[in-house]
């Protein structure tokens, strides 16, 4: 009794090619996080301070900043992003470090814009303590 072998077909991958894109820098007190997308916001390439094998207080460094985003313009490389566009959020020390990581590795960086969310008035305080 011959039995065949269930073969599947994989989707082809398809790269396009984005000459102009957006990059998310969140830089919290304990990590940095970069992902560029394209206009549309379908994200081509992501990386973090974790991922690229920082650990505990060193991945919230500017030097880790540099190091995650020479990981995702590596991951970009086939997508041809020559201009970015940079929405910073957050307050942690990888905000510049991030952004001169794009220009070291070659793409230009066209508007910064901080995008870290700000209370208006923010949550009512706790009721005084009575002792």
């Amino acid at each position: 009794m011959a039995t065949k072998a269930k073969t599947t077909k994989k989707k082809k991958k398809v790269i396009k090619s984005v000459g102009h894109g957006r990059a998310y820098v969140q830089a919290t007190f304990n990590n940095t996080i970069v992902s560029v997308t394209d206009q549309n916001g379908d994200v081509l390439g992501w990386a973090s301070a974790g991922m690229v094998g920082f650990k505990g207080p060193k991945k919230a460094t500017p030097y880790a900043a540099q190091q995650v985003v020479k990981r995702v313009v590596d991951q970009i490389k086939d997508h041809n992003v020559k201009e970015v566009s940079v929405f910073v959020k957050g307050v942690g020390g990888g905000r510049e470090g991030a952004i001169r990581g794009f220009n070291t590795n070659g793409i230009q960086v066209l508007a910064i814009k901080d995008v870290t969310p700000l209370p208006h008035n923010g949550c009512r305080p706790p009721k005084r303590r009575r002792v």
